[in-house]
């Protein structure tokens, strides 16, 4: 083992220690799934962002896919972190078009009176503004353009299973009025937890698999560019012994949805319609989808934990500078909006 490597390993040790608890998680509503070490990227982006805590303050990297060089790197004040937007660890925030990128502050218990988001330039890991929600949210999407950011609502202060769906206007800075919900069943409340996620290419559409608490399992279909949700329900599915083992994946040349057990295709939806069939003569083993970290080039895992070490002797170094030159925080946008539902 070279010097290099065993100077990575040191500072790797001491990760954890300076990580304060509450960074571990984001905003859902149960555990402590943290996407913040493992990033977010786009099918066409050749760099993954990730984000570590560093004491009272976030460092926000660019590293490249393949080959997990830090491209660059910022201190933000505060906590925040990429947010996962599935239990499975799915991570979201980054526009498809590449330009923004939001970052949610970690929960510290549910529910919470207040959430906030961090909305930065994704190019120039600038932040935009710092908002502030009255309410218990989640991050759930945004539109490839990055003008609109989709939400969760947890409505209940009892139960984090019931929630509705808000759009958040980044441009005119102002959460949008009501829920979007499926037109075709308006009065059908959501409920459930969020199990995976897949995506369309584009950005443009957002497949999430939910439980659906006390009823069938679900597909929410959220279409982010015209601000419109279809829930596909997966009656087939209904008592499967091990929801949480299921995944999303794209199929049929992009045509199909493919929910499976492992490698096991358990029902196929059509993307434009949204119906739902079980496969005819399902393959004993189907091929499994190659894993992201594999697809990337790096094992992301060990990469992101390694850059984190490095950056932080790097981020103390940048906040004293900063507290020296007593520079001035960013203005926060406060937005007082988004009570409880009920």
């Amino acid at each position: 083992m070279g010097r290099r490597s065993v100077a990575i390993l040191g500072l790797v040790l001491g990760v954890s220690a300076l990580a304060p608890a509450s960074a571990r998680g984001d905003g859902l509503p149960i555990g402590s799934v943290d996407a913040g070490g493992s990033g977010v990227t786009t099918p066409e982006s050749p760099a993954r962002y990730v984000t570590v805590p560093a004491a009272s303050s976030t460092v926000l990297a660019r590293v490249r896919r393949d080959g997990g060089q830090v491209l660059e790197s910022r201190v933000l004040r505060g906590t925040f972190t990429i947010p996962a937007v599935a239990l499975d660890g799915s991570a979201s925030g980054l526009s498809a078009d590449g330009r923004t990128l939001v970052l949610i502050r970690p929960r510290p218990a549910f529910p919470r009176a207040r959430t906030a988001f961090a909305v930065l330039d994704a190019r120039l890991l600038r932040v935009r503004r710092i908002l502030r929600l009255d309410g218990d949210f989640s991050f759930d999407a945004l539109s490839p353009d990055g003008r609109t950011m989709f939400l969760i609502q947890y409505t209940s202060r009892r139960d984090p299973t019931r929630y509705a769906v808000r759009a958040y206007d980044l441009r005119a800075g102002r959460l949008l009025p009501g829920a979007i919900v499926d037109r075709r069943e308006p009065d059908e409340r959501m409920r459930g937890y969020p199990i995976t996620r897949a995506s369309s290419p584009d950005g443009r559409w957002e497949y999430t698999l939910y439980d659906g608490a006390e009823s069938h399992p679900f597909v929410h279909a959220l279409d982010t560019a015209e601000r419109e949700a279809f829930c596909i329900d997966l009656d087939a599915l209904t008592g499967h012994k091990d929801l949480f083992r299921l995944t999303l994946a794209l199929g049929g040349g992009g045509r199909e949805l493919i929910v499976r057990d492992r490698t096991r295709p358990l029902a196929i939806v059509d993307r434009t319609t949204f119906e739902v069939r079980e496969p005819a003569d399902a393959p004993r083993r189907a091929a499994a989808p190659a894993p992201e970290a594999a697809a990337d080039g790096a094992p992301w895992t060990l990469v992101a934990t390694a850059t984190a070490a490095l950056l932080l002797a790097a981020a103390a170094a940048l906040v004293a500078r900063r507290r020296r030159r007593a520079a001035p925080a960013p203005v926060d946008e406060e937005v007082r909006e988004g009570q409880l539902l009920h």
